[in-house]
């Protein structure tokens, strides 16, 4: 369920110079904000956790899925170059499912490597904090991409979408409103993080059994109903 060609289009792509820079500018961003924390209050699990917690997982992570998800496929529907893929003899679930892992890979290099550097810059992880925070991340990863990805296939305006429901409903609401807390993949991701590390006082507001449920769900969901609008794409001259 995998296709190199495909898979060597889509970083194409995604890291080509435009969506590249945005890419490397977030987590740039990240290790800039922790090197100025670390030489202006030390090492401090608090602090930390505001900076891992508060703008890496809760504002970065789902931008960069924003930016791999969606343009993992979006631009070729957009601007109608997808008919050449179409046209080859891949399954289109396969084609998903390649674009899936491609922006997984990305979303997940993109951030959880500098959610890692980070932690250990901020305070050396102590208390597991930078591992806990990396973890996360990768967890959102899979989600954020599949969700995106779905984006991607159904509306032409799915940047625009993407980037209102990662700046509003996962940086903003999913943070600050308790009842809507149990709806964001923030939180989902934290009660990873939380069971990883255990004393260092990260909290989620969804208990691991069902986070892990809800992340699965999201992924399976994300994939399976992309692929499904990805078939009903037709081709010029298709009875």
């Amino acid at each position: 369920m995998y296709d190199p060609t495909v898979a060597r289009l889509t970083y194409r792509a995604l890291l080509g110079r435009r969506r590249a820079l945005i890419l490397f500018v977030l987590p740039a961003v990240l290790i800039m904000i922790s090197v100025a924390v670390r030489l202006l209050v030390g090492a401090d699990d608090a602090v930390a956790d505001q900076v891992l917690g508060g703008f890496a997982l809760a504002t970065m992570v789902p931008l960069i899925g924003v930016i791999a998800g969606t343009g993992a496929i979006g631009p070729e529907i957009d601007d109608g170059s997808i008919v050449y893929l179409l046209a080859k003899p891949l399954k289109r679930p396969v084609i998903i499912l390649t674009k899936l892992t491609v922006a997984v890979g990305v979303t997940m290099v993109f951030s959880a490597v500098p959610m890692l550097i980070a932690g250990f810059v901020l305070n050396g992880n102590s208390r597991q904090i930078a591992v806990a925070y990396a973890v996360a991340a990768v967890a959102a990863s899979v989600a954020y991409s599949a969700l995106f990805l779905l984006l991607g296939t159904v509306s032409r305006q799915a940047v625009v979408f993407g980037l209102v429901y990662a700046l509003i409903w996962e940086a903003l609401i999913g943070s600050l409103v308790p009842g809507a807390r149990a709806l964001s993949v923030q939180q989902w991701a934290l009660a990873l993080a939380e069971k990883t590390a255990p004393g260092a006082g990260i909290a989620s507001d969804v208990g691991l059994p069902v986070a892990a449920v809800l992340l699965a769900a999201v992924t399976v969901a994300g994939a399976w109903y992309a692929g499904r609008k990805l078939r009903t794409l037709t081709l010029a001259g298709e009875e």
